[in-house]
């Protein structure tokens, strides 16, 4: 008896995975490397981005003022670091022990007055000067993490480019094509993980949907059927026999047991976990640090810090650094508040001092590009109008880089003494997205040949060759 021909979309239900479908976001599988004992080899050149979204700002943070007027330099004093004449605010003492293992850069400023988070977030992540016009139609840039998985597959079958909780408050934080991996396609757009009420700081965190795999002993048994369905033809058709193949590449990707733990904290010492801090943002870059440790490309991190005690809302997941003061009604910036530096700087400084310490320590530096900024900075004046607080400023603002070969220890341009703009050795975005393709070793001449349109250089910037030492 001949066997019914079976449409892809049935192929794949007779798996009964449509998790396995490869046009999974973020999932580009890839053939295995292994050692000398049979373990999967760990990918290398791999990138974790702290995106403080909101744009926190430079003036309270890593270029404080101190000899400027009062409503310019702000209530935060600096402090001494591990690198002589570096100094930080003394909200960032974890930090300031830590300075000999990133490079400093004072002097980011976007090519045009971007004032619009939506509009500076998508300069930043595509690497071009593009301002859209809202009314028209999106265009289709990729974004960092959606090239990095084009170039770097993932050798061990898992997810090549992740999002830790994604990007809420569309249109006003969200960049258009955050999670469509624009004319790369779905396949390289990122797995987003995690939300307000499902992050890795809950005692009950869940696993992405991709490895909710239901049954094991019934997948099993549904792919044993798949097989014998399928065995003629997929010997005899060729395209049949590399689809074969490619599903059983996505099934080993979906049951490996290195991508299930990789999100499994509790196999950390509670000495760790605390280290990195018991709140959103210190136990996703730790989360950040086990992914990329099993192979994951590129990962994009959050900055949101979570609520302050007694804030039960505390913003969305995305605004955390957005601190206007009272000129938006988000209370006093320089506060406790859940938009205050008083209760966000301690977070960041903890989590993204632990994460530097702990990679150094696994011997991951070398290879893991660590990036940590906003869209834009800060005003230099202190609004007053109410509580204080400052506006969007993308004239100036800073950036911490470490790893992938990347000095420490260095602090890279210079503001002026109000921090409005460059002094020296401006950086636009731009400039740092093609430095991040530099150190990770991905090509920026691509032309898009895969796609069959010319397109321009994934980077319209230059990578900053004065960062690398």
């Amino acid at each position: 008896m001949k066997l019914p021909k079976l449409s892809r979309r049935r192929f794949v239900q007779a798996g009964g995975v449509g998790l396995l479908n490869l046009a999974v976001p973020g999932l580009v599988v890839g053939k295995d490397k292994f050692d000398a004992t049979g373990k999967a080899v760990a990918s290398k050149k791999c990138c974790i981005f702290v995106l403080l979204c909101g744009g926190p700002s430079h003036i309270d943070t890593w270029d404080l003022k101190p000899d400027a007027p009062s409503e310019i330099r702000g209530p935060y004093k600096p402090i001494r670091t591990k690198v002589p004449g570096m100094q930080l605010s003394e909200l960032h003492p974890k930090l300031a022990q830590v300075t000999d293992q990133f490079c400093l850069i004072r002097s980011m400023t976007h090519p045009r007055p971007i004032n619009n988070h939506f509009d500076a977030m998508h300069n930043l992540l595509s690497g071009q000067v593009v301002e859209r016009v809202r009314e028209g139609v999106p265009d289709d840039l990729p974004y960092i993490g959606s090239v990095v998985a084009k170039h770097l597959s993932n050798e061990r079958n898992l997810l090549t480019n992740a999002w830790l909780i994604k990007c809420v408050g569309a249109p006003v934080f969200c960049a258009p094509n955050i999670g469509s991996g624009g004319y790369l396609g779905s396949s390289y757009a990122p797995v987003f993980i995690g939300s307000a009420d499902n992050h890795p700081a809950m005692p009950k965190f869940k696993l992405p949907e991709i490895y909710e795999m239901g049954d094991p002993a019934r997948m099993q048994e549904r792919r044993k059927l798949l097989d014998a369905l399928e065995s003629d033809r997929l010997s005899h058709d060729a395209g049949g026999k590399d689809w074969g193949e490619l599903r059983e590449l996505a099934y080993d990707a979906m049951t490996r047991p290195e991508g299930r733990a990789a999100f499994d904290l509790k196999q950390e010492p509670v000495s760790v976990r605390e280290r990195y801090g018991m709140h959103p943002l210190g136990q996703n870059l730790l989360l950040a640090r086990r992914m990329v440790e099993a192979g994951v490309r590129f990962v994009t991190v959050n900055g949101w810090v979570g609520p302050a005690p007694g804030e039960a809302g505390g913003g969305p997941p995305s605004s955390s650094w957005d601190m206007h003061g009272g000129n938006m009604g988000m209370g006093n910036a320089f506060s406790t508040g859940s938009y205050g530096m008083g209760f966000c700087l301690p977070r960041l400084d903890q989590g993204l001092s632990a994460l530097l310490t702990d990679l150094k320590e696994r011997g991951m530096l070398n290879d893991t590009l660590v990036v940590a900024m906003g869209e834009f900075g800060r005003t230099p004046v202190i609004l007053t109008q109410g509580p204080p607080g400052r506006q969007h400023w993308p004239q100036c603002f800073s950036a911490i880089v470490a790893g992938c070969g990347i000095r420490g220890g260095a602090v890279y341009g210079e503001s002026d003494k109000t921090g409005s703009a460059p002094k020296s050795n401006p950086v636009t975005p731009q400039d740092l997205h093609a430095t991040i393709l530099h150190a990770l070793g991905v090509p920026l001449n691509d032309l898009g040949k895969n796609t069959g349109i010319i397109r321009p250089p994934f980077s319209s910037g230059k990578p900053v060759m004065g960062l690398f030492g």
